[in-house]
């Protein structure tokens, strides 16, 4: 047992039915003190999903438009950070994409051409779990496009936000940054959980062998795409909890809402 003295607010929050079900998971190893970070993080959690709420509301209301990329390293957090975002909002007024890589057709099309299909219609927050931003980063790393398309992106894609967001949509940039150590421990516990396992990807398991070409090609983007008008918000991302918080200040702190 803990050697950590409890004040009598803690001591509250551990007889919690929460932290009681936490604490007996592993009977043999019982840990007050993660319990007790854990159901502060759900309760800070939930205020922060009543006031998404209040901003769905407002979108909805003032037909506001309102796109959302996330982006980070392969088992950065995005799709669980997008998941805790999305829990308590009407799933008719959402959407989340993840799109699959293109087709034939797609790739024939102008590059932006299937992500514009996919901005948010008035009233409607659209959640990017990947955006247009594989083209500056995963593509180049492993191959999936020429330096010529590569480049054309780079050369394109300030404008191309600029123009949606002068037309009126509210554009959020996160990117979840985590070290490669805690990139490698992610990938083993993957491996090891049977009903995580699906996630890998091919991708994902080169991912440690070109780390460093990741970090070039990000720091590129980061150079180039970190504008005044449409910057990056950057989420340290190593503990789950804090980056999914953090994220959800950010959106809260950018969108006006009332």
């Amino acid at each position: 047992m803990s050697n950590y003295e409890f004040t009598e607010r803690e001591l509250s929050l551990l007889n919690s039915n929460r932290a009681v079900k936490l604490m007996l998971e592993d009977e043999h190893n019982i840990q007050p003190e993660r319990a007790l970070r854990y159901v502060r993080y759900e309760y800070q959690l939930e205020k922060h999903q009543v006031e998404l709420i209040k901003l769905q509301n407002w979108v909805t209301q003032n037909k506001k438009r309102v796109c959302i990329l996330f982006e980070g390293r392969d088992a950065a957090g995005k799709g669980g950070a997008i998941r805790r975002i999305t829990h308590h909002l009407n799933p008719r007024l959402y959407q989340v994409h993840a799109l699959p890589k293109p087709t034939e057709e797609e790739k024939g099309q102008w590059y932006f051409q299937r992500y514009i299909s996919n901005l948010p219609n008035p009233g409607e927050i659209v959640f990017f779990d990947r955006s247009w931003y594989n083209r500056a980063v995963v593509e180049p790393v492993n191959g999936f496009c020429t330096q010529e398309e590569y480049q054309r992106f780079m050369n394109e894609v300030n404008y191309f936000e600029s123009m949606i967001t002068d037309d009126g949509i509210i554009l959020i940039k996160l990117y979840f940054s985590i070290t490669k150590d805690e990139q490698a421990r992610r990938f083993e516990e993957i491996r090891n959980n049977p009903l995580k396992r699906w996630k890998l990807t091919p991708v994902d398991e080169r991912a440690q062998e070109l780390w460093n070409i990741y970090t070039l090609y990000k720091e590129k983007m980061f150079e180039r795409t970190n504008t005044e008008k449409n910057p990056w918000i950057i989420i340290k991302a190593n503990r789950k909890t804090r980056a999914r918080l953090e994220a959800i200040k950010q959106i809260l702190r950018i969108i006006p809402y009332e």
